[in-house]
């Protein structure tokens, strides 16, 4: 069974950047949207960004004009470019591709950033 694998998390001081990948497990014909969720300590699951294969993007307001969002369609990999990072992005942040049934999420990768 196809799953998603996220990479690139870590530890950084605020005002520092990360880069998360990810990408399918076994090669798949083609994914159309994927996106990044977060999900911290006490708080619900919450959109990062998303794009299709058009290249068209959406942002949470949170992250709007920080975190930039980008895919390899040959690949169906997706990455996610944060800059600035600040404490209150601290969390665990999923792949996911929604047109699935069920959806495919990644298993999660930490981001931890302290002030």
């Amino acid at each position: 069974q196809v799953q998603l694998v996220e990479s690139g998390g870590g530890s950084v001081q605020a005002g520092g950047s990360l880069r998360l990948s990810c990408a399918p497990s076994s090669s798949i014909f083609r994914i159309n949207a994927m996106g990044w969720y977060r999900q911290a300590p006490g708080k619900q699951r919450e959109l990062v960004a998303r794009i299709n294969s058009a290249g068209t993007t959406d942002y949470g307001d949170s992250v709007n004009g920080r975190f930039t969002i980008g895919r390899d369609n040959t690949r169906n990999a997706v990455y996610l470019q944060m800059n600035s990072l600040q404490p209150e992005d601290t969390a665990v942040y999923y792949c996911n591709a929604p047109e699935f049934a069920p959806p495919l999420w990644g298993r999660g990768t930490q981001v931890t950033v302290s002030s």
